[in-house]
């Protein structure tokens, strides 16, 4: 399969038609694990082009990424993406990790630097380690020019950021050190990802630009995550939710139609893709409606 060989750059470079892509992330208890095989499994119908998995608690050169790669990559997945972060590791464990990852036969790597610890207000690099994406961008595309490498973009801003000016400026500094590709964080008003583009674009940054979303299932999630990320809640969407009077299945409803509006107004509006924040439940893709958006998206 010609597709499997391709990088996550060549795919979005090559096949004229959006991507539609998932992210994972490495479960912690033995409970979460046979939940993320069931998952993976069932999801495995969707054919995404892509899938990443983000870093463990331990940040950088945590194994736990790597082994859920490869349990992705032998239950048939392609172009699987491993997070990297600067947390906790030095240049040389960096180096290290990278190596391994292309060892395994990864050729996709997402370079972030990474949240600080749970309890640390702010980004402490470890000795001898990086204090920025833009630096694990250029490290890495200099020990393996080959990599296709993935970063992060915020169209509502850093939660550090000092301005949204700075902040763009910042993302470009990453793509001037080599990456291929930006995914955005999570965003709810598709405006705020078409104006981000744009504001990239005026900024002299051409990479493919492509938008990650989050079905939201509950209130009380989409409320926890505003804790940690920045992003605006829509008053229609929390006046749907909150209509739901608590029901988890009417409330799971309102988060899949109002992605659903989301996918067909960014793909018509022209974006590369879909990446989908799923937090490892499958349920949630199997909405008929939802599973058939997607098909469509690819072209199925």
């Amino acid at each position: 399969d010609k597709q499997m060989l391709m990088t996550i750059s060549e795919q979005l470079n090559t096949l004229n038609r959006p991507l539609v892509s998932v992210e994972f992330f490495p479960p912690k208890t033995e409970k979460a694990r046979a939940t993320f095989d069931e998952s993976a499994s069932a999801l495995r119908e969707l054919h995404f082009d892509f899938s990443s998995v983000t870093c463990g608690a331990g940040g950088s050169a945590d194994g736990q990424t790597l082994t859920i790669c490869e349990a992705l990559k032998a239950d048939g997945y392609q172009s699987v993406m491993p997070h990297l972060t600067c947390v906790g590791a030095s240049r040389e464990q960096i180096g290290r990790a990278v190596d391994e990852i292309v060892e395994h036969g990864f050729r996709n790597i997402m370079a972030l630097r990474g949240d600080p610890p749970r309890g640390e207000q702010s980004f402490t690099p470890a000795p001898d380690g990086f204090r920025h994406a833009a630096e694990l961008v250029a490290f890495i595309k200099d020990r393996q020019p080959e990599i296709c490498l993935g970063v992060a973009g915020y169209p509502e801003g850093h939660p550090e950021a000092v301005s949204a000016e700075a902040d763009i400026r910042y993302l470009k500094e990453k793509v001037d050190a080599g990456a291929d590709f930006i995914t955005t964080q999570l965003f709810l008003h598709n405006h705020v990802y078409f104006d981000f583009v744009e504001e990239c674009r005026a900024a002299g940054i051409t990479v493919p630009i492509v938008p990650g979303l989050l079905p939201v299932i509950s209130l009380k999630q989409v409320t926890r995550m505003l804790d940690f990320c920045k992003f605006h809640l829509p008053a229609e969407l929390l006046t749907r939710l909150e209509a739901a009077n608590g029901d988890p299945a009417r409330m799971e409803r309102v988060g899949v139609y109002w992605a659903i509006e989301q996918i067909t107004g960014l793909i018509e509006g022209g974006a590369p893709g879909i990446h989908l924040y799923l937090l490892n439940r499958a349920q949630t893709a199997f909405f008929p409606e939802l599973f058939a958006c997607l098909a469509r998206v690819r072209g199925v």
